[in-house]
């Protein structure tokens, strides 16, 4: 409970903060959505040239790209630790948040939480029921907590990974591109794996799980059987990534000797 009241404090002089600039909080929403317009473009431009891509509709792909935008939305409001390194590590910041009586890795969250970014689950969620009902696809009253499972199972595999990243900070103090790199390969999980090489899928599926994001889930609400093992493994997959960046996090605190040493 210590921790849930601590979140609230931050999130709402979080809000009050983003509320003094109005305009900007705007402009920034409306970026995203027109990020998301973009990507919604290029997949009608694809299938303005083809009925099909390996197997699968113009309205699957958009209902897979919609679900992926859920635990998106949801890594990019709480995980934002894209620049971990050099603001903490590099810049020295780590050294003032290990002299608070609150476990580090929850504190940068909440320093570097972006609670607009939560208006993508709205848009994922518009965009799915637009590619549903044009499906015909039907939910069971046990769907919601299916989902529900499958989407924090996406948005922690995502913020294990990344956690991960950012954990080698620790033991490396010079800055990488590796960041920027990991964002662009966990585009890839917007799209079916099958139609990419099968060096590409075994990468997306078991070392860089993006394919659990996106695809996999999605996979049971468009009643595509043939992926329902995958797509039930997708919870397994996130608490297994989260714990192991959460290890390797602890590991690094661990060896971490302070700004300039």
């Amino acid at each position: 409970m210590f921790y849930v009241s601590i979140f609230f404090q931050y999130a709402s002089q979080y809000l009050k903060t983003r509320l003094t600039y109005r305009v900007d909080t705007v402009v920034e929403i409306f970026s995203d959505l027109l990020f998301q317009a973009v990507n919604l473009i290029f997949i009608l431009v694809v299938f303005g040239h083809t009925a099909l891509l390996s197997g699968w509709s113009r309205e699957e792909i958009i209902f897979i790209y919609g679900f992926f935008l859920v635990p998106y939305a949801l890594f990019s409001s709480f995980f934002n630790i894209w620049d971990f390194n050099d603001r903490y590590i590099v810049k020295g910041e780590m050294d003032r948040v290990l002299t608070r009586p609150i476990h580090s890795l929850f504190q940068i969250i909440m320093e570097r939480m972006e609670l607009e970014s939560l208006f993508g689950v709205i848009t994922g969620l518009v965009i799915m029921y637009y590619a549903g009902s044009a499906l015909g696809l039907t939910i069971a009253w046990y769907d919601i907590f299916i989902f529900i499972a499958m989407v924090l199972g996406g948005a922690f595999i995502y913020a294990g990974i990344f956690i991960s990243l950012a954990s080698i900070g620790f033991w490396s103090d010079s800055r990488t591109d590796i960041m920027p790199m990991m964002y662009n390969i966990g585009n890839y999980g917007r799209y079916p794996v099958d139609i990419y090489h099968r060096v590409i899928r075994y990468i997306l599926t078991w070392i860089l799980p993006f394919a659990f994001v996106g695809v996999y889930p999605a996979a049971y609400f468009l009643n595509r059987e043939e992926w329902y093992f995958y797509a039930f493994l997708t919870p397994v997959m996130g608490m297994i990534f989260l714990s192991l960046a959460i290890f390797l996090w602890n590991s690094g605190v661990k060896k971490y000797r302070g700004a300039g040493n």
